[in-house]
């Protein structure tokens, strides 16, 4: 199997016959592509009969702005090309499509809101290894499987336009909402494309906090970075914790970006205090038991699952509390690495270290150097994150049913050097926060491409 990177030249339909595509001659006999005799050329789910004519001293392809059309693709496109002459195919790809939650249409400059950054730096990025992108929400998924109203960039006019694309090779579920997620419409569309056209879709659900718990307690190699936890069933539960250990964590079981989250520590005198993270800042509240406590949840418990977990010794800067989000992702060789590991510094109004609540970004050698981690540990703390990011991401792929290509792990580490896991995160962010520099991508997106290159076997 041969693989080249050509760049699309689309003319008019009145030069170039609809059915036709022009190959570099040189190309055409590297790779013995029978020239002058019907191939299929294939995009995603788009198939179409062409005949292959031969071009002196060019190394791209050419077709006609109907096939261009008919495929979704803009000229000056620059796409990976496999031809496999057991099947008489030609290949042109990957198509990767990305399904986010909402578009905007009437904002032209920002039609995905707050992740039109990433969405650009994206095409951009697939622009440069051969790849093709288009974006789609569950508003655009209907009855058939075949073709997908989505969006694509324009790099010749500089503008975002919608476009009914085929099927990608490869669906990357960016979808921030469980209720999306789980519309009948947008699960029968994932498992029928799925069976139709043999497409990869990763990241293809929400992990909530008890199911990663519950499968990492099974591995003793992993087991030692969990923190006592348990589903807060009823109020014996919240009894056993609060008794072992003087702070305890109620944390939403679906939640995300610190919302809801509770801190309950016992007092010396007597009694509890709760700290809740509010829009506003932090809430704090004294209850004169544990059963009067408990009486002041049973509300909140009636729409929101919790799992308890033990409160951690954890480092801090200047009683700021420091924990580390790590992204683990799989490469071009389908194996899971590191990208990056990130301190998150909590803001002084907040017990938590969410971006989202007023906390700060640092590099790990920095924050762990100003933290009161004991000197000896310092030195290997980074190896030590990323060892444990890797662990993590390795034994959720073994033990949950579904197919994920990133995660986003929360780590934490106390004074003794010892690293506990505080959750797992299925849809990293992708939220504007830095400035896009068309010269320099982030690693986090090439690595996306790449995999998504490897699934597809471009």
């Amino acid at each position: 199997m041969l693989k080249k990177k050509v760049s699309i030249q689309v003319i008019s339909s009145g030069i170039l016959q609809d059915d036709v595509i022009m190959l570099g001659e040189k190309l055409i006999k590297q790779w013995k592509i029978p020239a002058g005799f019907p191939l299929q050329l294939a995009f995603g789910s788009f198939i179409q009969t062409v005949t292959v004519t031969s071009v002196p001293k060019y190394d791209g392809i050419r077709m006609s702005h109907v096939l261009a059309r008919n495929m979704g693709i803009v000229s000056n496109s620059v796409l990976r090309l496999v031809y496999k002459p057991s099947e008489k195919t030609i290949y042109l790809g990957p198509l990767i499509s990305v399904l986010i939650s909402r578009d905007y249409p009437d904002m032209p400059e920002k039609p995905f809101g707050s992740i039109t950054m990433f969405c650009k730096e994206l095409v951009i990025a697939c622009q440069k290894q051969g790849a093709y992108v288009y974006f789609f929400t569950p508003e655009h998924v209907e009855t058939t499987t075949n073709r997908v109203n989505g969006w694509i960039y324009n790099g010749s006019n500089g503008s975002w336009q919608q476009l009914t694309m085929p099927i990608a090779n490869v669906v990357n579920n960016r979808l921030t909402s469980r209720k999306l997620e789980n519309k009948p419409s947008v699960q029968d569309f994932l498992r029928e494309v799925k069976l139709s056209h043999g497409t990869y879709i990763f990241n293809e659900k929400f992990l909530d906090k008890n199911e990663v718990f519950d499968a990492l307690k099974q591995d003793p190699a992993v087991r030692r970075y969990l923190p006592e936890s348990y589903l807060l069933r009823n109020f014996n539960v919240l009894k056993l914790m609060c008794e072992k250990y003087p702070v305890v964590f109620l944390k939403p079981v679906t939640g995300s970006l610190g919302k809801g989250i509770i801190r309950i520590s016992r007092q010396i005198d007597s009694g509890y205090e709760t700290l809740s993270t509010t829009i506003n800042g932090t809430r704090r509240q004294q209850y004169l038991n544990l059963p009067k406590l408990f009486a002041g949840m049973k509300g909140k418990m009636k729409t929101t699952r919790y799992q308890i977990q033990q409160g951690l010794n954890l480092i801090d800067i200047g009683s700021r509390p420091v924990d580390f989000r790590a992204l683990v992702q799989k490469n071009k060789f389908g194996k899971w690495q590191v990208t990056s590991i990130v301190a998150r510094i909590a803001n002084s109004n907040h017990f938590v270290s969410n971006l989202a609540r007023g906390g700060s970004l640092s590099p790990v050698k920095d924050a762990v150097a100003k933290s009161n981690l004991y000197q000896p540990f310092k030195a290997n703390a980074g190896s030590q994150l990323r060892k444990a990011a890797l662990d993590i991401a390795k034994k959720i792929d073994e033990t949950i049913n579904s197919h994920f290509g990133e995660l986003g792990i929360d780590l934490a580490m106390d004074t003794t050097g010892r690293i506990w896991l505080l959750e797992v995160n299925s849809k990293p962010s992708k939220n504007d926060n830095t400035a896009l520099n068309e010269q320099k991508i982030r690693p986090s997106v090439k690595q996306m491409i790449e995999y998504s290159s490897y699934l597809s076997g471009f």
